[in-house]
């Protein structure tokens, strides 16, 4: 970890367009989230004071994501059961409008898989906290997508969620690093992610075949992805936690 840098793109931005060269994990079928398709991309340049990198020498090795955005507006709420896809959506509007943001959101922390187990999404959510800190916001919420949820795709969130290790921490490693590092589980948000595809589409993201109808196990998705083949179509609906950080002013 000495030699990793951690920084907001706003103080590196000629990494603004390598912060995407990370080799990841995520699932195929989650960049086709049509608000990820028409929005993430946008987020590092647009907010890049809320956005942070790591680089280990030349290499970029991580990245953590979050957006601003307005939630005492009317029908607007700081945690929202649409999670993930609702605070970028209102974040781009909020821009849009001018408006002052109350709050910010954390979308992903990413680390490149060479790196992982080293302890560098802990020092990834501290820097998000620190930069959004610097923006005067005095906590940083997330939506966050438990990473081993997907082995139990048919258990509800709320159970899962509530599954503790034996010094009470949650079972899950990824709501653990959040809870260890000061974050308390505030609610569960039921479609933060929605992905719907035809049901070619989803047998190239996935190998599957679906040609059943009814819920399909897929690997990597939080939930069973409903299919239905009258209409050519499978969605996936997916739930995340919503989690609250307080955040330290920065020092005078």
């Amino acid at each position: 970890m000495d030699s990793i840098v951690i920084t907001t793109l706003a103080e590196r931005p000629s990494l603004l367009s390598r912060i995407y060269e990370i080799t990841d994990t995520w699932p195929a079928f989650i960049p086709h989230d049509p608000v990820a398709e028409a929005l993430l991309g946008r987020v590092a340049a647009d907010f890049p004071h809320y956005c942070v990198v790591a680089t280990d020498g030349d290499r970029v090795v991580a990245r953590g994501l979050s957006v601003p955005f307005t939630a005492d507006l009317d029908g607007r709420e700081e945690m929202p059961d649409k999670g993930w896809d609702q605070v970028l959506v209102w974040s781009f509007h909020d821009r849009c409008h001018g408006r002052t943001p109350t709050t910010a959101s954390a979308l992903e922390i990413t680390v490149d898989t060479d790196y992982l187990g080293r302890g560098l999404s802990y020092a990834m959510l501290a820097a998000l906290r620190d930069a959004v800190g610097r923006q005067g916001h005095d906590m940083l919420l997330a939506p966050v997508r438990p990473t081993a949820k997907h082995l139990q795709p048919r258990v509800t969130m709320t159970d899962y969620v509530g599954r503790r290790n034996d010094d009470g921490l949650p079972a899950d490693p990824w709501l653990r690093v959040h809870v260890k590092a000061g974050g308390s589980i505030r609610k569960i948000a039921p479609a933060s992610m929605t992905v719907s595809g035809s049901l070619a589409q989803w047998r190239r993201w996935t190998g599957l075949p679906f040609d059943g109808d009814g819920d399909i196990e897929v690997p990597g998705a939080l939930v069973p992805v409903h299919c239905d083949t009258a209409r050519d179509r499978a969605v996936y609906v997916e739930p995340n936690v919503w989690v609250r950080h307080d955040v330290q002013p920065p020092a005078a």
